[in-house]
């Protein structure tokens, strides 16, 4: 008998494993202020901060980033196993685990950063866009009465489209399982008469 493999559920696994990896050294998004004034580098998985060529992590962040990458390291491992034996009764609690990770990781990625500027917003009048360039002026308590501008820039990655790629394999993979299930269950029933004929 010929194993079956879930080639989508392969290529979402290795595409995951690559968002992973590519996620350590490159950000999914980037804001810039000024002229290395600041600037973050922010991902689920990796996120720092610098202000005036000092580089720097936030505690609760990077803790966040760490659960984060646990989590897409598990579904990236999980997918890639279900892919190479989707027919294992086991199988499919694994495809349950592994493909909804990196679309949650997207979806709360996003959700976060719109909130984060709406609360910039909100409390310090700085109007920072998702994406493209804005003209800031600071708060005068923050500036201690002088008008400082700054332009502010930022701008979704390419590892942020990766993801959401991969995102996109993951979810086909749930829905090309139905087709692996559906032959399966045809091959089952068809064994038995096959061989009585015979």
């Amino acid at each position: 008998m010929q194993t079956k493999i879930n080639w989508i559920g392969l290529a979402g696994g290795v595409t995951t494993i690559a968002v992973i990896i590519v996620s350590l050294f490159y950000p999914w998004w980037l804001v810039t202020a000024g002229e290395n004034l600041a600037r973050a580098n922010v991902s689920p998985l990796n996120t720092n901060f610098s202000f005036l060529g000092t580089t720097f992590t936030i505690p609760l962040i990077f803790a966040l980033n760490i659960a984060s990458l646990l989590t897409l390291v598990a579904s990236g491992i999980a997918m890639l196993i279900y892919s190479i034996i989707p027919t294992k009764a086991y199988s499919k609690h694994l495809l349950g685990f592994a493909y909804k990770k990196p679309l949650f990781a997207l979806l709360f990625f996003v959700i976060v950063l719109f909130a984060i500027t709406m609360i910039i917003q909100a409390v310090f009048g700085l109007n920072v866009p998702l994406v493209g360039s804005s003209t800031v002026t600071l708060p005068e308590t923050m500036t201690y009465g002088v008008t400082i501008s700054v332009l502010i820039s930022t701008g979704f990655q390419w590892p942020f489209w990766l993801a959401a790629v991969a995102a996109g394999l993951c979810i086909a993979a749930r829905l090309y399982h139905k087709r692996i299930a559906t032959a399966q269950v045809s091959a089952t029933t068809t064994a038995p008469s096959t061989a009585t004929t015979t």
